[in-house]
């Protein structure tokens, strides 16, 4: 029996770990063909690389009978939009998908806006099996964080900090998060577009400066602390810790187990960014190490190590 939702993934190849890890953590499994097929429910836009949600209505072996179940459906609804969605196997050509579209169009009473709909009805052909459902797309929104006013050479990347995001948060909203070290804000922009409740610190006032005016720009609201995260007492339920570089400040194994075990304190789950090798520095911090990926900055040797680290 098929689960209730199919998720397709788009990512370049230097983010391959990093979209498998994510789906490790949000689904509890990796995305085979740049697909997977599960019960579990999640927002496509939390992610970077999930490009589309489909939620399966009606299943049938023939398109005759799934069609025949969509007519029994009754389904009135103004403002629809029909589409195809092509998923891993399927050779249907052309204009059979059309065809098979407009099939679909007919069974729905409304009047349908193929311009802004407010719901996208699919049909797909997977696993010699037709579905029909509720095709929710990846918004697009978060790529105008491209043009933020403030920016530091090293800082993390859009895709990285946004799934920092959906690591830290598996994908709840609810979930309270700290950007510990926020830099320029790169993560807080990716959280508070999301909705989620985040809060920043940083030891340094210019990067304090820079997160909060990025945050204005795009009329985003959240706290930002100038402090040490040793001196730092709000309680979160994770924590982004993005390590330093020895760039802007100095770091060794001994500044950076204080930093990881100042975050421990505050959170119960967090997300590790480093350029070196620290697992040993989170054993030493008593935490429990659930998974991790290297990711490559594309079209450059830089690259970074991500940690998903829970207390014992």
């Amino acid at each position: 029996m098929l689960h209730r939702f199919i998720y397709t993934f788009k990512y370049d190849t230097h983010n391959a770990h990093l979209c498998q890890l994510e789906s490790r953590q949000l689904f509890g499994e990796g995305a085979a063909k740049k697909m997977l097929i599960t019960d579990i429910e999640i927002d496509p836009s939390i992610s970077p690389f999930i490009k589309n949600r489909f939620e399966v209505l009606e299943s049938a072996n023939e398109y005759t009978a799934l069609l025949e179940k969509v007519r029994q459906r009754a389904m009135e609804q103004d403002g629809f939009k029909a589409e195809y969605l092509i998923l891993h196997g399927d050779t249907t050509p052309y204009d059979i998908r059309l065809s098979k579209l407009k099939d679909i169009g007919y069974a729905i009473k409304g009047d349908p806006d193929y311009t802004n709909p407010e719901i996208i009805y699919s049909v797909c052909f997977y696993n010699s099996t037709w579905h029909f459902g509720i095709l929710t797309k990846h918004n697009t929104q978060w790529f105008k964080h491209k043009n933020k006013p403030e920016s530091f050479s090293c800082a993390i990347n859009m895709d990285i900090a946004k799934t920092l995001v959906s690591l830290a948060s598996k994908g709840d909203t609810n979930k309270r998060l700290l950007d510990a070290g926020c830099g320029v804000g790169t993560v807080m922009l990716e959280a508070c577009i999301a909705g989620f409740d985040i809060e920043g610190c940083d030891i340094h006032w210019k990067a304090c400066v820079a997160t909060r005016k990025n945050l204005a720009h795009y009329g985003y609201s959240a706290n930002v602390y100038r402090s040490d995260l040793k001196d730092h007492l709000n309680k979160y339920d994770s924590a982004i810790v993005d390590l330093p570089y020895n760039v802007f400040s100095h770091s060794n194994d001994d500044n950076a187990l204080h930093i990881i075990r100042s975050a421990a304190r505050l959170a119960n789950r967090l997300i590790v960014v480093s350029t070196t090798d620290i697992n040993e520095l989170i054993h030493q911090a008593e935490l429990r190490l659930l998974d991790s990926c290297k990711v490559e900055k594309k079209g450059k040797l830089f690259s970074r190590n991500i940690w998903v680290c829970e207390r014992n």
